[in-house]
């Protein structure tokens, strides 16, 4: 396998070449686990640790590498484990907030192409939940792509699409059934060579049974849905990377129950409501009782949804309050920089005195 099979190109070797004369070599993340990856150099599978400045340069966990990654490693004399001693420029970058009050960000996939937004049709589908993975995907720089799956327990398909079609603003909806096998050729345009799809959505929604059939192995386990409520029962319990028949590569992620907004492209998500907004005569219109408001009469003839607009207030709020956290993040880094300068500089004038 050759590194352009995994996903290399010019702007990895760009990003690469000051670390080649070095002797150091490229690796891809293709699976996370506790305490180290699993990386592939194009000639074989190694396991790797992040070591050295790597470690002590990383101001968060998003700066450590993920799933997706291109790193740089060494080889360790005498083991067969390597040494990722740098990540390299990511292209895009699938990022959530983690779990938690004070969550940080979480990569969950890097330099992906595209991304399956898997949802199934054996129960009704939550428009809300595909405005947030939409926001979120924009965000990321890939390419999204809905996919509703068991499409063969579903009395109208082409109808459930249609609904999804309407908050997409041209995103690409397919219908299928990975597990009776019909319509995953629909899907051929984005697992060419070469091509990184992330696969993303809650649990029990056929996730794993769509890479076992597009892998055309059995690559993933599988389990029944509960009865009671239809949720999945988490079978992936970690990040993978698999290289299709076709060449793509798949990485199929556990099942995201709540997606936290990180930084998220709201606008690109909600740009009919953003259009409708540019129509009010004032731009700092609160929508209450200013002459030339254009939102309350799209409300009133049903231009615009009452649902749609609380989905865009709602991802609003979080996007402020996100920004926020993040701006303490980056007073707390720098503060934690200087600190770390001045203790150094104290250091160097102490050795200073004592060698007078």
């Amino acid at each position: 396998m050759e590194l352009a099979d995994l996903g290399w190109n010019d702007h990895f070797a760009a990003a690469y070449a000051p670390h080649a004369a070095a002797g150091l070599q490229p690796a891809r993340v293709i699976c996370e686990l506790k305490h180290a990856y699993a990386l592939h150099t194009g000639e074989d599978e190694q396991l790797g640790e992040c070591r050295g400045r790597l470690l002590y340069d990383a101001t968060s966990r998003a700066a450590l590498p993920a799933i997706g990654d291109w790193v740089v490693v060494r080889s360790r004399p005498g083991e067969t484990k390597l040494d990722i001693v740098a990540v390299l420029p990511r292209t895009t970058k699938f990022s959530r907030r983690a779990a938690g009050e004070h969550g940080h960000e979480q990569v969950v996939a890097a330099n992906i192409d595209t991304v399956f937004l898997v949802a199934a049709l054996d129960v009704p589908l939550n428009l809300r939940r595909f405005e947030r993975f939409l926001a979120v995907t924009r965000e990321s720089g890939a390419q999204p792509v809905i996919v509703l799956n068991k499409a063969d327990l579903h009395s109208d398909p082409t109808a459930a699409a249609a609904e999804l079609e309407s908050i997409a603003a041209g995103v690409p909806v397919v219908t299928l059934s990975a597990e009776a096998g019909t319509g995953c050729r629909k899907l051929a345009p984005w697992l060419k060579r070469g091509q990184t799809v992330a696969l993303l959505g809650p649990s029990g929604v056929g996730k794993s049974t769509l890479v076992n059939r597009l892998m055309r192995d059995e690559v993933q386990d599988i389990q029944e849905v509960r009865a009671g409520d239809r949720k999945g029962r988490h079978t992936t319990t970690r990040r993978e990377l698999f290289v299709t028949p076709s060449g793509a590569m798949l990485i199929d992620t556990p099942g995201l129950r709540e997606l936290q907004l990180w930084a998220a492209g709201v606008a690109d998500a909600f740009a009919d409501v953003e259009a409708v907004l540019a129509r009010c005569r004032f731009t700092n219109c609160s929508h209450e009782t200013e002459p030339g408001c254009a939102l309350r009469p799209a409300l009133a003839d049903g231009t615009l949804s009452p649902e749609r607009w609380q989905s865009y207030l709602k991802l609003r709020i979080e996007q402020q309050a996100m920004a926020r956290r993040l701006e303490a993040r980056r007073e707390r880094t720098e503060k934690i920089v200087w600190r770390k300068v001045s203790k150094a500089l104290r250091a160097q004038r102490h050795f200073e005195e004592r060698q007078e």
